[in-house]
């Protein structure tokens, strides 16, 4: 049968749905072999009663039950209990009783006399099917749900103390400076220091401020009055004033020109602003977040950006790990941005173990908005429900990181496959966090491994 040892789940339960005896006692005797619970029934209303009123994980059901309907009780088990696995058995081989068992929902077909090895393995897989699905749920259900900090993403040890560190934060009122590679989520963790914190209900204001032209800067921040310069019909409120009790953020502040660094600092520390062609001053109280990707280290250093601004920005620091550093999470972004633009294009769309493969064994230099863009491109492009390595961008699938094959190099799927696991299993040393990197369950890696057992010693 050429099947991976696949051990069943404790007390995963089983019906068997027969009308000869014989049947449903071999059955279950195979079944409370494997460590199943085991319930049997000799009519398709048996069956119902049971599943109304018990757990079944899986159900094995004769295609004729005497005057019951076999393939009627499949179809009402699927629309009803649909995460149950149906294995249908039949007294004769015919290639039409498969085809219409499956149509109806069936994943598996047995043909009687059969073997018990032949039945141990049909169950074995049956329950490897259950145990992905229910990865597969644990999955979703995670990314629906708050899984660090303000609807983050991301279970890596280096999220992890990203989300002590802004949780703590957040309920206080101390500048922030988070530093952090383009396009891992700077303003998403602004906004979530604002959205928990005692300012919530008050108006966080976003300022890139490397988009702002460098002589329209200063009154974007400040603001100006009537007749302050040639134009200036009527008075305008700055950024500083317009975030009044509530926060500021200013995205990218390392771009910020250093003349007008003098003027924020002093805006800070005085909780005062002085539109521009005004003699008069103005009160705020407004919290501070700054973002940046440069090295404001290197900046102060080379004289672009000023000590006692970064010494003011920088009291409480949070720095966001670029996604090549957290490849284990991944799998879990896939998932949230395949729910996401699957209102877009109908059913929620899957990815094929390939496609993850190359996905974690890219390095993403534009991190998870990169990774983002590249799922929605996949949807937009792809023809069916799986996302497949055909639907992802050839820098992707060319790239050389992760020993992915050259421009040059053509490669079966299953190779593909396997460098990316004996890649995973390098970098992790951990069999349980490579199948979390590469979005998978731990039973179909232990399956694939002894697939790949000595190919994978050989060539690697």
């Amino acid at each position: 049968m050429g099947i991976a040892a696949v051990a069943i789940t404790p007390r995963m339960s089983l019906l068997v749905v027969d009308d000869e005896q014989c049947v449903r006692q071999l059955c279950a005797q195979v079944a409370v072999q494997s460590g199943m619970k085991v319930t049997v029934a000799a009519t398709a209303q048996e069956a119902m009663d049971i599943l109304d009123n018990s757990n079944v994980d899986i159900l094995i059901t004769d295609l004729r039950l005497g005057e019951s309907n076999g393939p009627d009780l499949i179809d009402r088990v699927h629309r009803l209990y649909g995460d149950v696995a149906v294995i249908a058995l039949s007294g004769c081989g015919r290639v039409d009783s498969a085809i219409s068992a499956a149509r109806l929902g069936a994943v598996d077909y047995l043909t009687k006399p059969f073997r018990i090895a032949e039945l141990r393995y049909r169950l074995q897989r049956a329950a490897l099917s259950i145990d992905l699905q229910n990865e597969n749920r644990v999955l979703r259900e995670q990314v629906r749900t708050d899984l660090g900090f303000g609807g983050l993403i991301g279970l890596a040890p280096k999220m992890q103390s990203v989300y002590k560190i802004t949780h703590k934060v957040s309920q206080h009122e101390y500048p922030v400076l988070i530093l952090g590679e383009t396009g891992t989520g700077k303003e998403m963790i602004a906004r979530s220091i604002h959205s928990s914190g005692p300012r919530k209900k008050a108006v966080f204001v976003p300022v890139d401020c490397s988009s702002l032209v460098s002589t329209l800067i200063e009154t974007e921040l400040f603001g100006y009055v009537r007749g302050a310069f040639t134009g200036a019909v009527q008075s305008k409120r700055g950024l500083l004033e317009a975030a009044n009790g509530g926060t500021l953020f200013l995205d990218e502040i390392g771009d910020m020109p250093i003349a007008l660094q003098s003027k924020l600092l002093r805006a800070l520390q005085e909780q005062e602003v002085k539109p521009v062609g005004s003699t008069e001053r103005r009160q705020i109280n407004v919290r501070i977040i700054a973002a940046t990707n440069r090295n404001l280290e290197n900046e102060i250093r080379a004289g672009t950006f000023r000590q006692d601004l970064y010494f003011r920005l920088n009291v409480v620091q949070v720095n966001l790990p670029p996604l090549r550093e957290r490849k284990s999470d991944i799998p879990l972004l896939v998932t949230f941005f395949l729910e996401k633009f699957s209102g877009m294009h109908g059913s929620t769309p899957t990815i094929s173990e390939e496609a993850m493969g190359v996905l974690i064994a890219y390095d993403w230099p534009g991190n998870v908005r990169e990774l983002e863009n590249c799922i929605e491109r996949a949807l937009a492009l792809g023809s069916g429900s799986v996302v497949e390595i055909g639907d992802l961008p050839s820098t992707l699938v060319n790239s050389r990181s992760g020993h992915m094959p050259a421009h040059d190099e053509i490669l079966p799927l299953a190779e593909l496959e396997r460098r990316a696991i004996v890649n995973i299993l390098r970098h992790t040393q951990d069999k349980i966090a490579a199948a979390r990197m590469l979005g998978i369950g731990k039973t179909t890696l232990y399956r694939k491994l002894k697939a790949y057992n000595m190919r994978a010693t050989a060539d690697s």
